[in-house]
């Protein structure tokens, strides 16, 4: 990388700046239009979990989610980076019910619960993680239901068309692959490619057509009637089911448990962030340089929400503690702030 990001993100402790994360900032509309950016837009970088509304997108399209009767609830969870939770768990097992398989044609593998709570009373019970804790678990059961329609349809049985969906050439995740290139606008086939964290290829994309993709997804302009089709129903069901999307306390469920469907924000891996605003017809995306996801590319998010989202009083109030967030101690004492900088203040202005 040769260009050097600004600011975006500052940690003061007290009145001095601890820290500071750099990064890239890219705001599209669906007609490629950039309306602000920060940083080297046109590097790929990999959106890892951030992409999942994309990559869901045949699970409507196919007509997956209307043959097996997807709840708004279920079809939340195929965007999701869940905790794990016990709902979570539940809703996952359901959506491979429908379509009559069971957790074992999940290839997402095994990891505990996000949740600390959660993770700590399973522990306690004796029990063990299954794939359906997986984070992807939702994702990956999205992908299993298209390949059990793909079997019906020819007549099959639904493991001949969902074992190793996890492959390149797989059916299934070449329907995954095309969703992310019609959306992009990227070639894909001169992209870098790697294995994300649940095993499915992750392919390097630039910034400016995440966005894109994601200004595309809140306005269905640049989208095939089919793809415009699932945006819109996966996007009324995450506000109808934002639990499902991430979880309890969690930046994507709190926020669109109150602002519904103006924002479809979704966390990815290494300080990614991208967000759909129906109402302004944009797309948001977001990478941090250090891959700081947990505290400062939500700030990053949340001054972005603050400045282009319609919002009343109450929703300002909230939005703003998120981009500019007291930092507390062990005994409750507020020690310092992660705040949005003057720069990207400056930017969104």
């Amino acid at each position: 990388m040769t260009t050097t990001h600004p600011d975006l993100v500052h940690l003061l402790r007290g009145p001095a700046l601890e820290s500071f994360h750099r990064g890239a900032l890219a705001i599209v509309d669906a007609g490629g239009a950039v309306w602000r950016s920060a940083g080297d837009i046109d590097r790929p970088v990999f959106p890892r979990s951030a992409c999942k509304v994309l990559q869901a997108l045949p699970l409507v399209a196919s007509g997956a989610a209307e043959a097996f009767g997807l709840t708004d609830a279920e079809l939340a969870l195929a965007c999701a980076s869940h905790s794990g939770e016990p709902a979570h768990v539940a809703t996952a097992a359901g959506v491979l019910a429908k379509a009559g398989v069971d957790m074992q044609a999940l290839e997402c593998g095994t990891h505990w619960p996000r949740d600390e709570a959660v993770l700590r009373a399973l522990a306690r019970s004796g029990n063990a993680a299954s794939a359906l804790h997986n984070n992807c678990s939702g994702k990956h059961a999205g992908f299993v239901c298209v390949g059990c329609l793909m079997a019906r349809a020819a007549g099959r049985e639904p493991a001949e068309f969902t074992r190793g969906y996890l492959r390149p050439d797989h059916p299934v995740m070449r329907e995954v692959t095309a969703a992310l290139a019609a959306t992009t606008g990227v070639d894909l086939g001169q992209a870098p490619m790697g294995t994300d964290g649940c095993g499915i290829p992750t392919f390097g994309v630039p910034l400016r057509a995440l966005a894109l993709a994601f200004a595309r997804v809140a306005s269905g302009q640049g989208l095939s009637a089919e793809h415009a089709r699932a945006a819109q129903r996966l996007r009324q069901a995450v506000a109808a089911s934002p639990f499902h999307v991430a979880g309890t306390g969690r930046f994507d469920t709190r926020v669109m448990q109150r602002l519904g469907e103006r924002v479809f924000c979704k966390v990815g891996a290494e300080g990614v962030y991208c967000a759909a605003l129906p109402g302004q017809g944009l797309g948001v995306a977001i990478k941090l340089d250090d891959g700081n996801t947990a505290r400062a590319a939500e700030v990053v998010m949340a001054a972005v929400i603050e400045r282009l989202v319609q919002l009343d009083d109450d929703e300002r109030a909230f939005i703003a503690a998120l981009a500019d967030a007291p930092q507390r101690n062990w005994a409750g004492t507020e020690v310092g702030r992660l705040r949005a900088s003057d720069t990207l203040r400056s930017l969104l202005a």
